[in-house]
C-alpha cells in the first residue's frame, strides 16, 4: 500500500471514529434504532462504552496520520516545521 493511500484511510478511519463519538455523544438512543435491541436495558453504560472507546480510537488515527504525514513530508524532501 503507497504511503498517501495509507494516510488516506488512516485519515478517514479518524473520521469515522469522530463521527462516531459525535453522534453518540449528542444522540445516545441511536444504536437502540439502528440495532433495534437494548443490551444495558436502558442504564447508557453501553452508549457511554462507545462514547469512549471511539473518542480514543479517533485520537490514536489522528495520531497515526500525523505520524504518516510527517514521514511523507520528510521522505519528499519538504522543509521541517518545528
Amino acid at each position: 500500500m503507497s504511503p498517501k493511500t495509507r494516510l488516506t484511510l488512516e485519515l478517514a478511519l479518524a473520521a469515522v471514529f469522530a463521527a462516531i463519538f459525535a453522534v453518540t455523544l449528542l444522540w445516545p438512543d441511536w444504536i437502540e434504532l439502528v440495532f433495534g435491541a437494548d443490551p444495558d436495558r436502558g442504564s447508557g453504560e453501553d452508549e457511554w462504552a462507545i462514547v469512549a472507546a471511539s473518542g480514543a480510537l479517533a485520537l490514536v488515527a489522528i495520531f497515526i496520520a500525523r505520524m504518516e504525514w510527517r514521514r511523507l513530508r520528510r521522505l519528499s524532501g519538504a522543509p521541517a516545521k518545528s
